[in-house]
């Protein structure tokens, strides 16, 4: 089974709420599911409490104990897709990683069609219902990509 790094800017809102979710959705697909954040505080922090409550709203958790952390080189080497929040995130994570490294790191929208290179919108600045917006994105990514792994069409750099 593959390990997936879920990307986001700072790793409090975004990376975290997708990290649950595909815990709760793809964890027969991926055997290691994390997530970080591009510019994340490198001392660690909590998820952001509206983050949470809209995981809590839509039936989803992290544990009590998650802490966010920095995208670093030698960890992207550990996983075998890392998805990206945002194609600046791409830009950034592709310029830290080995060139080899380069076709396992991608947009999560990549993986809908009708959403392909879209960013995810950061939801920490806007109203409450971004964070419910944003979750919505994510499981049709997560479902899109369950869909992929059951018909045989997920494959890995």
């Amino acid at each position: 089974m593959a390990a997936v790094l879920l990307v986001c800017t700072a790793n409090i809102c975004r990376s975290p709420m997708a990290e649950a979710i595909f815990r709760a959705k793809l964890g027969d697909v991926f055997k290691t599911i994390a997530s970080a954040g591009v510019h994340a505080d490198p001392r660690g922090g909590p998820v952001d409490a509206r983050a949470a409550a809209a995981l809590a709203r839509h039936h989803y958790s992290l544990d009590r104990k998650w802490r966010s952390q920095r995208a670093e080189p030698a960890q992207l080497a550990r996983y075998d897709l890392v998805l990206a929040m945002e194609a600046d995130h791409v830009q950034a994570l592709r310029a830290k990683a080995e060139a080899e490294l380069h076709p396992r790191i991608q947009m999560l929208t990549d993986f809908v069609p009708e959403m392909a290179g879209q960013d995810v919108p950061d939801p920490y600045f806007g109203p409450v219902a971004g964070f419910d917006a944003v979750i919505g994105m994510i499981e049709r990514a997560a479902g899109s990509l369950q869909r992929a792994a059951q018909e045989g069409r997920l494959r890995f750099a």
